[in-house]
């Protein structure tokens, strides 16, 4: 048998192995082969979702698995010299951040050392000269500048890890690692940028647990800002620091255990007495981890920077999805440069995080403001003053009632439209409007709160009712409550999987704010069909998907306008929700009677790029389709050779392309060739129906069999029904009207086996495709 005749996997399992065992390296603990490291990203079509191809590697190798990833290798098939999979094996280093590369063909390896430290960047070698585990170690120590036995120990300490199937995610790996790497060498502020939903927590109960296993930390201060949050931590992550763990409460202190939650204002307050901190020696803890550090750990005169300060001996890490850059705030000033960053631009692309769409509602008087007629009263038989309001008043200064009933309205209408049970949030500008709110999506969904009052509940910081249901709000298992109204309460803190809708009704002018309100939506939960969500956006807040940062970077220094204070309007020490009444004590005007109706509503896409779509859906798709196909005969032909359309379907919405909402758009019965050939070449389209009636004139199904003649009509009819993904589904055989014909085993028989049946399927398909 001649070499040509290995796979890609026969290189693998019979050439490359053997070869790393012969180097020293042990099968079962430090090499893993086809290791899939991201879950292929949700691409979304109208109401259908799909996952995009996910990242694979040949082989991992670890020094000590999952702690210290050393190398990867992409292999080819013997067909190819040893350099073409170096590129794709690079491209993936870089994502996992692993210092050593490797390609192959079997015959030998082409090894590229990012650390120079073997005599070279990239050079050529034997299938007998892979490098030994420790050769690689030692490269990777002195790369890394661990240069002694202690550092060396702390760096080697395992991971957490139990018997469930959960195992640290890449990007995670990455983070505990740096962290751990960078307090080895004595860093002591450290800044970790990890966009909402990819688990922050998680990441520091390993970093905590190799510290303190490892003997390197022995008492250790996690600090959060919501009971919610803290109790979420102790629940979960951290549950396995079991009784060394305490929760630090009521202002009360017990220096017993090794590891304490605690929240800011529990440490703290305004008064002497409540700063109980101080009842610790500066030096009691050795570790103090600042969970979304962008809040007032950031500002230099906060009373929680005090905190720090006092225990400014220890090693002080801070977590954020929105790190805060002001004049008068810097996590970066405070903890440095972010050690990692990892975005919410790149969890989608990984298929980590959730998509969404953004939904646009324009109302006439925000577009154009509201001027009261001469001599308009208020509710209460006041006069209200003569001069324009817009979106900065409502809701804040000044009521329309009509406005808040037609956001509930618009809010209600989509959900029939969608699911009426998709967990929904509303934000709202202060507790005032949330409860407003709430009495106007009653009265909209008045037979589901009839069923049951929890169906919609307010959920802010004064309402003890809804405060008691917020956990089963976020709890997957509970049905209701399904729309919360809230203001700042569920900004931060709130690990809603299941949440669907997202509601902006409220005046958001901070993008530290902004993220963390679209991170309540970001988290995927495939058990509870959740895949993307979407953005409805009353006050043109999504403007700020505009920004460069949008991504997960840290948010641009802030420039105030002249005459302007320098502390910038995001700045609250601690999150509550704004008071009912506005500042100075003026009482809201409240108005009825005014006309108010939609001028305009949009849906806006998230790209493949990772931005919002701004353009037509059709000159979208037209651009990214002549990316792919330069010209109509190079699109006609690889469909036509395609085994199945479906590869080529799939390939183009890994492009970017919506085939579902373009139908929506262009025509419904159209099929993916149709539309493709329209948008992007000006050919004129066919109908699936069309198509169908074509074939049929042409007496196509007289060269087969009664029987078999039969069944492919039957499946043209599916095809023009249902589209050309449809008639090449393995389990079409089985669907009505085909399984009155016969099984899919008698079906088949009927053709002369499955290899006949396969051929009469693909000259179908090209019958239907004959005329381009």
């Amino acid at each position: 048998m001649s070499d040509i005749t290995f796979s890609e996997r026969d290189i693998c399992t019979k050439f490359i192995l053997p070869s790393l065992v012969r180097a020293g390296w042990d099968v079962q603990s430090q090499i893993r082969e086809e290791v899939s490291f991201t879950a292929g990203k949700i691409i979304v079509q109208g109401r259908l979702h799909a996952r995009g191809k996910q990242k694979r590697a040949d082989f991992i190798l670890y020094y000590k698995y999952p702690n210290i990833p050393l190398a990867i290798i992409e292999a080819k098939d013997q067909s190819h010299s040893v350099r073409p999979g170096i590129q794709q094996a690079l491209d993936y280093a870089q994502t996992l951040d692993i210092p050593f590369v490797f390609s192959s063909n079997g015959k030998g390896f082409l090894f590229h050392d990012k650390t120079q430290l073997s005599g070279g960047l990239e050079k050529e070698i034997s299938m007998l000269d892979f490098p030994s585990p420790q050769k690689l170690y030692d490269y990777y120590k002195t790369f890394k500048k661990i240069s002694n036995t202690a550092a060396q120990k702390i760096v080697e300490q395992d991971y957490y890890i139990d018997t469930s199937p959960k195992q640290p995610r890449y990007y995670q790996v990455i983070a505990v690692n740096r962290t751990v790497e960078a307090i080895a060498k004595a860093q002591n502020r450290i800044l970790l940028v990890m966009a909402t939903g990819t688990g922050k927590t998680y990441v520091a109960f390993q970093i905590i647990w190799r510290l303190w296993k490892s003997g390197k930390k022995k008492r250790i201060l996690f600090l959060a800002d919501r009971n919610a949050l803290l109790d979420q931590t102790r629940r979960n992550d951290f549950k396995h620091f079991k009784d060394k763990m305490t929760v630090v409460r009521n202002h009360k202190v017990d220096k017993a255990y090794e590891v304490y939650l605690a929240l800011y204002q529990g440490l703290s307050g305004t008064e002497e007495e409540q700063n109980i901190y101080r009842e610790f020696s500066p030096d009691f803890f050795d570790l103090v981890v600042v969970d979304e550090c962008h809040r007032g750990s950031a500002a230099a005169d906060a009373a929680w920077r005090e905190i720090l300060e006092y225990f400014s001996s220890a090693t002080q890490i801070g977590l954020t999805a929105t790190p805060k850059e002001t004049r008068e705030i810097s996590n970066i000033d405070y903890f440095g440069e972010p050690i990692y960053t990892y975005s919410l631009k790149q969890g989608i692309d990984d298929g980590f995080l959730a998509p969404y769409k953004v939904v646009r509602v324009g109302i006439d008087k925000d577009l154009e403001g509201w001027r009261p007629e001469k001599g308009k009263r208020d509710v209460d038989g006041r006069l209200i003053e003569d001069r324009l309001y817009n979106t900065k008043d409502y809701d804040r200064t000044l009521v329309i009632e009509e406005r808040t009933n037609l956001v509930a309205k618009k809010v209600s209408e989509f959900l029939k439209h969608t699911n009426r049970f998709d967990k929904t949030i509303v934000f709202c500008v202060d507790i005032d409007h949330a409860e407003r709110m709430r009495n106007a999506l009653a009265n909209e969904n008045a037979d589901l709160v009839a069923q049951n009052h929890k169906y919609i509940m307010q959920i802010t910081g004064d309402n003890n009712e809804g405060k008691m249901e917020l956990d089963n709000f976020i709890d997957p298992e509970q049905t209701y409550p399904v729309i919360a109204t809230t203001s700042k309460l569920m900004t931060t803190g709130v690990d809603a999987q299941t949440c669907k809708l997202i509601v902006l009704d409220s005046n958001i002018n901070s993008m530290t704010e902004f993220k963390q309100i679209i991170g309540r939506g970001t988290r995927i939960n495939e058990a509870f069909g959740k895949f993307y969500f979407t953005i409805m956006d009353f006050r043109g807040v999504t403007n700020l998907f505009a920004d460069p940062d949008f991504d997960g970077e840290p948010v641009q220094i802030y420039e105030p306008p002249s005459g302007a204070p320098v502390t910038p309007p995001d700045e609250p020490p601690i999150i509550v929700d704004p008071p009912i009444d506005p500042p100075g004590g003026l009482q809201k005007v409240r108005v009825r009677g005014v006309d108010v109706k939609i001028l305009n509503e949009r849906v806006q896409y998230y790209g493949k790029d990772g931005k919002l779509i701004t353009e037509s859906l059709k000159d979208y798709a037209r651009q990214n389709t002549l990316n792919e196909y330069k010209s109509l005969d190079e699109f006609i032909r690889k469909w036509n050779d395609a085994d199945k359309k479906q590869i080529i379907i799939q390939e183009l919405i890994e492009q970017g392309i919506l085939f579902y909402d373009l139908q929506e758009t262009i025509g419904k019965e159209l099929d993916p060739f149709d539309l493709i050939a329209h948008i992007a070449f000006d050919k004129p389209p066919l109908t699936r129906h069309e198509r169908a009636m074509n074939v049929k004139k042409r007496n196509y199904f007289t060269k087969y069999g009664e029987q078999a003649a039969v069944v492919l009509e039957r499946l043209l009819d599916k095809y023009a029904d249902k589209g050309i993904e449809n008639i090449e589904s393995a389990r079409v055989l089985e669907l009505d009207p085909l399984n009155k014909i016969g099984t899919p085993a008698e079906i088949v028989k009927m053709f002369g086996g499955p290899a006949h049946f396969k051929k009469a399927l693909k000259e179908l398909e090209t019958a239907l495709y004959i005329s381009a």
